[in-house]
Order: C-alpha cells, then structure tokens, then sequence
C-alpha cells in the first residue's frame, strides 16, 4: 500500500503536465483577390472618365489631369467608350468664412521662468467643395451615382502666422488665386481617390494581404506539442508562397496532412474535460480559419458549428458562422467561387474594338 501511495504521488504531477493545454495566437499571412460587390455583365471588364469642371475653376482645372488618376483595379482605362463611363462633375471650391485667429507663445528665460509673451496671427478660411460620379455603361444604362464630396463636410485652411495682425488680415485677399488653386487641387485629388477605391470596391478584382492567426499549443510536456507547431509550420509555407493570381488547384491536397492531423485530434481528445476542449477547439478554429482560405465556406462552416458545440469560446464558432455565409453569399453574388485567380487588365477590349475578353 506504501508503495502504490508513493507511485500515485509520483505520478499525478506527471498527469496533471500532460493533461495542461496552453494555447499561443499565431500570425499568418495570406493573399486573396477581392470579388467585385456589384454584379455587372460578365464581359464589362473596361471604363473611361469623363470630368466636367465650372467655369470658374476651369483654369485651375487646365493644368490636371485628373482623368488618369481613376483606377479600377482589375479593370482597364480606355480614352473612351469603355464598358463603363464615370462622368464626374466638380463643382466649385467656395469660401464660407474668413477670420483672423492668434497664438500665443510664452518668452522664457534660462531658467524657464515665464518673461514675457508673444502673439502671432493667422488666417483662417472654412470653405465648402461638391463632386458626384454619375456611372452609366456604354449603352446607357445607369448603374448607380457615387457622392465623392458634399458641401455639409466643412473645411478648413490655416495661413502662415504672422507677428503682425494687418499682415495675417490680407493674406487670403493677396493670395486668392494661389491659395484657391492648390486647395482646389487637393479636393480634386481626394475626389478621384474616393471614386477609385469606391470603384474597385464595388467593380473592381483588387490584390489584398490578410492578417490572421491560429492557435498553437505551447505546453512543452504536452503530447501534441511538437506535431501542433510542426502544423502550423507547413500551413505557413504553403501559404507564403500562395498568392491571389495562382489558382487555388492542388494547395488543399499539399495541406490535406495538416487537415487530417487536427480532425485526429478531435478524435483522439474525446472527453468533456476543459483541457480536451481547449485542444479541440484549436483544431476546429485553425480548420475554419484554412477552410477560409481555401475558399471553402461550406467546410467553414462546418468546423464553425463545431466549435459552438465544443462549448469552449462558444462565440468564436458564431463568429466564424456569419464569415463563412458572407463568403458563400459573396460567391454566390459574384457567379466565382473562388478569390484566387490571374487577371490581365491588358487583354480587355472595349465594347466597340474586337476579342472581347470575358471574365471567369
């Protein structure tokens, strides 16, 4: 009896180290291809940009070309008559308001005793700006207007500050033309920018780096430890080397090993203890989270109702629920069931030129 109570003392702390479950988050990287949120015609790969300005900005307008500065990607620009035709309208840059602000700056000596004080002015303009793209394609038809700036946003300019008020004062009425111009300028640039990205997101098949991660055991004395990081290791290479324009054919089968070992660890894992749970619900996180990857939302969403089940961080499984039925409704939308795949702008034609290219 002396020596089975020795035996089990000897041994419970060698139960307890095995049973331990230490879980450590880490990152990965991975590269898709965004699908359009905007289902168009299959063979509408091309666009063009019409801009119209006012009279009154027309000479600032001169020297822009603002025209070029409209990317879709995946989508190529013709000088005209593309399947698309985004006419934006630039309305004028108008000032609100014009004030004289000051700021004042404490003197100290060397000590950093406060000796004096300072003030300096400057000018302050609040002024307004208004652009829309109207989008129709090529035989007329409206698709949809984009507001790419609105008068309720208000915006400021600052002058430079001067130590004398009557200078800061005429600044704006000296400078008018100059100032007007590069403000002018800096709508028009941020205009095109928001129809660019707003563009590519709704039309668009852009390039886009996804940060993730997955959960890896990190208790040394656990069984599983070295084979859970030696997984992780092999999803990392394959993906490293897996980008949005490579088709997705063959990937699956390089990490059907790593697949099979976390489905094995569900299996061999069985119990209703928090340290088995913990362990499985690793291997139904990690799965969700490839599954996503491989452009799977169907297995998706199996390993995610399996992690609500699993009943440890229940929430996470909800979580992964609602990605896999915005993947499958994106699909679904898009008519392409896949987010990995090439895409050469260079080969689109126009409606009126020949070999049109069609999309997947």
């Amino acid at each position: 009896m002396k020596y089975l109570y020795l035996a089990l003392l000897f041994l419970l702390p060698i139960l307890s180290i095995g049973q331990k479950v230490d879980l450590d988050r880490y990152n990965l990287t991975v590269q898709v291809r965004t699908l359009p949120q905007m289902r168009l015609y299959s063979s509408y790969h091309t666009y063009n940009v019409v801009v119209e300005g006012t009279k009154l900005m027309q000479s600032y307008l001169q020297d822009m070309d603002p025209e070029k500065s409209v990317i879709v990607d995946g989508w190529k620009s013709l000088s005209t008559t593309g399947h698309i035709t985004f006419r934006i309208k630039l309305e004028d840059l108008l000032p609100e308001s014009v004030s004289v602000k000051e700021r004042v700056e404490n003197i100290k000596d060397k000590t950093g005793k406060i000796t004096g004080t300072r003030i300096f002015y400057y000018q302050e303009v609040v002024y307004t700006f208004a652009a829309l793209a109207q989008i129709n394609d090529y035989k007329g038809e409206h698709i949809m207007d984009i507001v790419l700036a609105d008068r309720g946003h208000k915006q400021t300019y600052k002058s430079p500050e001067f130590p004398i008020r009557q200078v800061a004062e005429g600044y704006f009425m000296i400078n008018a033309l100059s100032v007007t111009g590069n403000l002018y300028k800096s709508c028009v640039t941020r205009a095109m920018h928001t129809l660019s990205n707003q563009a590519s997101n709704n039309f668009g098949y852009s390039e886009a780096t996804i940060s993730d991660f997955m959960w890896i055991l990190d208790s040394r004395k656990h069984p599983e430890y070295t084979a859970h990081r030696e997984a992780f290791q092999q999803i990392t290479e394959v993906l490293f080397t897996f980008n949005a324009s490579q088709s997705i054919d063959g990937v699956r089968e390089k990490l059907q090993p790593v697949i099979n070992y976390f489905e094995k660890i569900k299996k061999t894992y069985t119990s209703t203890k928090k340290y088995d749970r913990k362990l499985r619900y690793a291997s139904y996180f990690n799965l969700a989270v490839l599954y996503y990857y491989l452009d799977d939302p169907q297995s998706m969403l199996k390993e995610a109702k399996g992690l609500v089940m699993n009943d440890y961080d229940a929430n996470d499984g909800r979580v992964f629920e609602n990605s896999a039925l915005r993947l499958k409704n994106l699909f679904q939308s898009a008519k392409i069931y896949t987010r990995h795949f090439p895409i050469d702008p260079t080969t689109f034609k126009g409606p009126y030129e020949t070999g049109v290219t069609k999309n997947k």
